[in-house]
């Protein structure tokens, strides 16, 4: 079997994970806390029979909260048990709890770390959020007993690939789960050959999200009083920024934005932007309002429905290099057309749906990535109600994912 190999190169690599967590912790000092915990290592006593969910990072996380509302609708009183795998992810997860909650971080994947996760906490269940499927928490959690489901789920052709090459570890991970609840009849497929046990196919929950009805006011409101459009590249990744500031025009009479999806990257991006000869302005320098500059550089957390209202278009970070896109649900709930590169794997239906919907639209690359979101800046009333149509026809996954794991925990 792979998983005894496995543990061994996961109980090799302990000292250079310690060693990131400290690297990481410069720039980011929530991966400084509770750092034993990683080792399964947990401090007080604590109660059984918690509903465990695991949300590796924010875009999970905020995935999880939409499924936590539709959850405590049903059952007031759940108590949960959060788990988490990045600072960003564990400060967005602090917003979910209530008395009887708690949070922790998810241990490192070795059989005496999970032992020790699993005894301390006892969950009822486990619900893992999109991917996050560990080899040696699936196989002790079948063995003890604790129901563990996959929600929200997807898995890329890319990542069904790496799948068969290490069939051996992942077929009996995903045949670990009690249950897979997919995004897609096309991640249903891919997840069963992967080894799971899918038992429906329920949409995106990010469709389910509300957004932030004030911020979204707040930017629209911004932007009508600086008389341009506004185009901002949204969560955009590294080494992506720096196309897009070589494909910037001098005189295209729009307001530039800039968003980077890792806060850790924040002082990075701004200074690429002061490198390329542009004047910068950041959010967390704005008062009553934004600040003259050639790109504003969205440096806070938790406000993009607002950059989303205060946007005419957005360029879809992620999609311009090859590393899957990021999700453009939250753009069109806002009402905020989308332009995509040619790489979306990561929601490759959703971006096809958008795309038939009208409220996205394919380029092949950054120059005219830039070029089509300064035209549709220009003109996008029509596809800014495509795309709150678009968002509207595809909710209901939360109701159903929710009756799924309450379902879960009664079995």
């Amino acid at each position: 079997m792979m998983r005894p190999l496995y543990t061994l190169a996961m109980l090799g690599a302990q000292p250079l994970l310690r060693r990131k967590l400290r690297r990481r912790g410069v720039a980011e000092p929530g991966y400084l806390e509770h750092v034993e915990e990683r080792f399964g290592r947990y401090e007080g006593a604590t109660q059984p029979g918690r509903l465990w969910i695991h949300a590796v990072s924010l875009g999970e996380t905020r995935a999880a909260a939409i499924l936590v509302d539709a959850l405590r609708r049903e059952q007031p009183g759940l108590r949960l048990l959060l788990t988490h795998g990045t600072a960003t992810g564990r400060a967005e997860g602090l917003r979910l709890l209530r008395d009887g909650d708690a949070q922790a971080w998810l241990p490192w994947d070795t059989p005496g770390a999970v032992t020790r996760f699993l005894n301390h906490f006892r969950p009822s269940a486990g619900v893992l959020m999109e991917t996050e499927v560990w080899p040696n928490i699936a196989a002790l959690c079948k063995a003890q007993g604790v129901p563990l489901a996959l929600a929200n789920a997807r898995l890329s052709e890319k990542s069904l690939a790496q799948t068969r090459r290490l069939s051996g570890l992942s077929r009996p991970a995903y045949g670990s789960l009690s249950a897979v609840w997919a995004q897609t009849e096309a991640d249903a497929r891919r997840l069963a050959e992967a080894g799971a046990t899918v038992k429906g196919v329920f949409g995106n929950l990010k469709f389910d999200a509300t957004p932030n009805g004030a911020q979204i006011a707040q930017g629209q409101a911004w932007r009508f009083s600086l008389g341009r459009p506004v185009v901002m590249f949204a969560s955009s990744r590294e080494g992506e920024e720096a196309e897009f500031l070589r494909a910037l025009p001098r005189d295209a009479g729009v307001q530039w934005l800039v968003v980077p999806r890792h806060p850790q990257r924040f002082d990075e991006v701004a200074g690429l932007v002061a490198q390329a000869g542009f004047t910068v302005s950041r959010r967390s320098a704005w008062g009553d309002s934004p600040e003259r500059a050639d790109v504003w550089i969205g440096d806070s957390l938790g406000e993009m429905a607002l950059y989303y209202g205060l946007s005419d278009v957005a360029l879809l970070g992620g999609s311009f290099a090859p590393l899957g896109g990021q999700n453009l649900i939250e753009a069109a709930a806002c009402g905020c057309p989308v332009v995509m590169g040619p790489h979306t794997f990561n929601f490759a239906e959703a971006a096809e749906l958008a795309e038939q919907a009208g409220a996205a639209l394919r380029v092949s690359g950054m120059e005219e990535g830039v070029r089509r979101g300064v035209a549709v800046a220009k003109d996008h009333r029509d596809i800014t109600q495509a795309c709150l149509a678009f968002a509207a026809a595809h909710r209901g996954a939360a109701a159903k994912t929710a009756a799924a794991v309450l379902g879960l925990l009664r079995a």
